[in-house]
């Protein structure tokens, strides 16, 4: 068994645990909150025996293997990387860090501590996307990626209200681009590598953060178009499209359906089944790889988690979005 304690008790964490649940090798023994009435709380609700309300206490306990980190992207690399010093595997919320000198600091770490660190980026681990890697081949040349994710936030009433909740605060690293913008670029940056330019634009809230952008991204032979938004909703798919013909995605963000559209008109139907939550995959990544001593995952590589925050940045940059942490 692989025992976990959990750094945030928000609905992600619970999310997570609800997926992880069906995870053979998984054991939840630690839980840590600023407040005790809070870790005593959410301990209660998963009978979990160790609560923590110090987390250096909890870094360096031997009650725990690894930590799902699901905190503020401001305090990602510090408290990541307390743990990794400590000797802990860590499984930390995407994304990774709030830039890409702290991700490379915490890649960094992870490798002098020989621990594994992993980006709990699910869109890529589950087995639909997986499924359209392996079927780029059959459109041809790829010439474009289309991909988009508008979600209307359900904090951003509060906000037009004059209450600015955490998902609308520059402090904490947030925003569009850092929760959902990213959904777009990582699975583009493990499909196809860093790209050559990079163009964005973007609608800028009064608190500071994005409330939606769109980036145009160059490749030699193709291009790369994506759109996010937590102001709006959106339900169109995301597109990869080639000489050949074009893969349908229905999600880039949770992918469960995908075909390929061919030239000629016939259609292949390239969806799997999915027996899981979405959120299940990375947690059974996570665990393997601590179980076969591995300190890297093959899919959500560091390579990929440190080049698609260095493309964020440069998002940010042209858009005038700036973080603490910067």
């Amino acid at each position: 068994m692989v025992r976990f304690g959990v750094v945030g008790t928000n609905w992600i964490t619970e999310r997570l645990l609800e997926a992880a649940a069906q995870v053979e090798g998984f054991k939840l023994t630690a839980v840590y909150s600023r407040t005790e009435d809070k870790a005593t709380a959410f301990a209660d609700k998963y009978d979990v025996e160790h609560r923590f309300t110090d987390l250096e206490e909890l870094a360096a306990s031997d009650v725990i293997d690894a930590v799902y980190i699901a905190t503020p992207n401001t305090v990602h690399a510090e408290q990541a990387e307390l743990f990794l010093r400590n000797g802990k595997h860590v499984l930390c919320e995407k994304p990774l860090a709030a830039n890409s000198a702290e991700v490379r600091s915490i890649i960094d770490t992870a490798r002098e501590h020989e621990v594994l660190l992993m980006e709990a980026m699910k869109s890529t681990l589950v087995p639909q996307f997986k499924m359209v890697q392996k079927s780029l081949h059959k459109i041809g040349p790829v010439r474009k990626y289309v991909a988009g994710y508008s979600q209307y936030s359900s904090r951003y009433d509060k906000y037009k209200e004059g209450i600015v909740l955490n998902a609308f605060k520059p402090e904490l690293a947030n925003g569009a681009l850092m929760d959902l913008g990213v959904y777009c670029l990582y699975p583009l940056i493990t499909l196809f590598g860093a790209p050559n330019r990079v163009q964005s634009q973007a609608m800028m809230l009064e608190s500071g953060v994005d409330g939606q952008g769109s980036v145009l991204l160059d490749y030699d032979g193709m291009d790369a178009v994506v759109t996010y938004s937590k102001i709006s909703n959106s339900h169109v798919p995301s597109e990869i499209m080639g000489e050949l013909g074009s893969i349908i995605i229905d999600k880039i963000g949770s992918p469960e359906h995908a075909e390929i559209r061919y030239n000629d008109g016939t259609v292949e139907q390239l969806t799997v089944e999915q027996n899981h939550p979405a959120m299940y995959y990375e947690v059974e990544e996570f665990v393997n790889l601590v179980q076969e001593g591995k300190k890297e995952s093959d899919m959500n590589t560091y390579e990929r988690s440190y080049v698609t925050m260095q493309v964020m940045d440069q998002i940010r940059k042209q858009i005038g979005l700036v973080f603490p942490n910067d």
